[in-house]
């Protein structure tokens, strides 16, 4: 069990047998409640037809939802992403997860991702506007690039979020990078 739990992302080896120890002093139903919660979701959950994101049926709830504005698709590396910007409830558009971002030196090129499904959605959904939604790094960056001079050809307006300084943040603890883009892409001052 400790050799399983550590294969999963950012658990090491003591971490796994903290775990381990736990799911032991814990009542047996405690423990069986989680292995089925485990299978009923590996059974259960697929892949949106249409974002790709995860879902229990064809469509997500998302894309299933009518009050959404279909004209505007935020592009996000993985469903993580999606469910982070949800939180905001600061967007009401639909989604498309590419499924991660270009990364040669990982055998990561544009047929490992769904960039053709993109690019077949603008042509077909009246798509307005795609928001690119990649993380601020250099694969993310290389992504948003390659998927706007993809997108040039159609009639849609391609745009990137904004990064810079975290709310609460200090200048002087900032990287030069960080303080760079949040220079670059300040905006107005509005009363």
């Amino acid at each position: 069990m400790i050799d399983e739990l550590s294969r999963l992302p950012g658990i090491g080896q003591k971490s796994a047998q903290r775990l381990a120890f736990y799911l032991l002093k814990r009542p047996k139903e405690d423990a069986l409640r989680l292995a089925r919660s485990i299978e009923i979701v590996r059974e259960k959950i697929t892949v949106c037809d249409r974002c790709f994101t995860l879902a229990t049926d064809h469509y997500c709830s998302i894309c299933k939802d009518t009050g959404r504005d279909r004209g505007l698709v935020c592009v996000v590396e993985g469903p993580q992403d999606l469910i982070a910007i949800e939180k905001t409830h600061a967007f009401g558009g639909l989604y498309h997860v590419l499924g991660g971002s270009l990364n040669p030196l990982d055998g990561i090129g544009p047929d490992q991702l769904k960039v053709r499904e993109l690019l077949a959605r603008v042509q077909s959904d009246n798509v307005r506007e795609v928001i690119v939604c990649t993380n601020p790094n250099l694969e993310g960056d290389t992504t948003a690039m390659y998927l706007a001079r993809l997108l040039q050809p159609f009639e849609v307006r391609v745009t990137r979020i904004a990064s810079g300084l975290p709310v609460g943040g200090d200048l002087e603890y900032a990287d030069e990078l960080t303080l760079g883009r949040a220079i670059a892409g300040r905006r107005e001052v509005v009363e």
